[in-house]
């Protein structure tokens, strides 16, 4: 059986005529009359009744087209990822992405890559704290996005893009609160717990960013988790504003304004790559898309 006659059986079964489907593939008409009966002698069974003035499938030839069809859908896709490998475009890219950043912003840009690469698996994974950084210094992402402390803004090997700012909201809800009905201080939470996530990167070298001394903590490692366990009461911590603001409105949490911490820390976003290493195709344009869009923080509602 060869892919050439499942291309006749199917050009005749749409065209529902020898001629017509000559005409389709630039083949002669006894050429094509020939390809079908060689295809039923190989598979045994007539995929076509005669009778009448146009050709029509048997039943089964309805049944064998639909594996005709698969089979051409396979072999397409086979021909389209050897030239897509062929032109030297990457299988999978990798972008660490620090798990703060709000992905709705540049959903665009994705879809844009996923049009033009849809051979080529690009994998988001995110990161807290120093991992996604660390995941690009030790090769294992392409690309990261993530805020950049000054140790970092100082390393020469790295290429950084500014995206836009973020921030981290400390909240509790009013379960904590209504045990603290004069709350002013954080020193006054102490004995609850403080919500953290963990660093998936080492380079924090286990300090305990934004927890003041004698504070007992709960360790979690990621923000969905950490937000439950705030908004049931069971701890406070600070968390991305686009994943709280909701909460907030609906009155589940609430920013904690007190005297010896600030309620809001601001950073910026930066995309960044490695300038020793050399980006494939994908990974490049992916580059040069970020460079070239306009981060619109305005159109994101929380």
């Amino acid at each position: 059986m060869k892919l050439e006659q499942l291309i006749m059986f199917q050009s005749v079964a749409e065209l529902g005529s020898l001629r017509e489907a000559s005409k389709r593939l630039h083949k002669t008409q006894p050429a094509v009359s020939q390809g079908i009966k060689q295809l039923e002698s190989i598979l045994g069974v007539e995929l076509f009744s005669r009778s009448g003035y146009r050709l029509v499938l048997t039943e089964h030839g309805k049944a064998l087209y639909q594996h005709a069809l698969r089979v051409l859908n396979e072999a397409k896709a086979m021909r389209n990822m050897a030239k897509h490998i062929s032109s030297g475009n990457e299988l999978s890219i990798t972008l660490a992405i620090e798990a703060s950043f709000d992905l709705r912003g540049i959903l665009p840009l994705f879809s844009d890559a996923q049009r033009q690469f849809p051979d080529t698996q690009i994998i988001l994974k995110q990161e807290h704290l120093s991992g996604a950084i660390q995941a690009l210094n030790e090769n294992r992402a392409n690309l990261c996005l993530s805020p950049v402390t000054s140790e970092v803004r100082q390393n020469t090997q790295l290429e950084m893009h500014y995206l836009s700012s973020g921030c981290l909201i400390n909240v509790a809800s009013k379960l904590l609160l209504n045990r603290h009905p004069n709350l002013s201080l954080a020193a006054q939470l102490i004995n609850e717990y403080q919500i953290v996530v963990q660093d998936s990167g080492t380079q924090s070298k286990n300090k305990r960013w934004g927890v003041q001394d004698g504070q007992r903590c709960w360790y979690v490692n990621d923000f969905a988790t950490k937000k439950m366990l705030i908004e049931s009461g069971m701890g406070w911590g600070r968390l991305p504003q686009h994943l709280v603001q909701e909460s907030i409105d609906k009155g589940l949490l609430v920013e904690l304004d007190l005297e010896d911490i600030d309620i809001k820390i601001t950073f910026d976003f930066y995309l960044i790559k490695n300038k020793d290493t050399i980006l494939g195709p994908v990974a490049q344009t992916l580059w040069d898309k970020f460079k070239a869009y306009t981060f619109n923080t305005a159109s994101l509602s929380y």
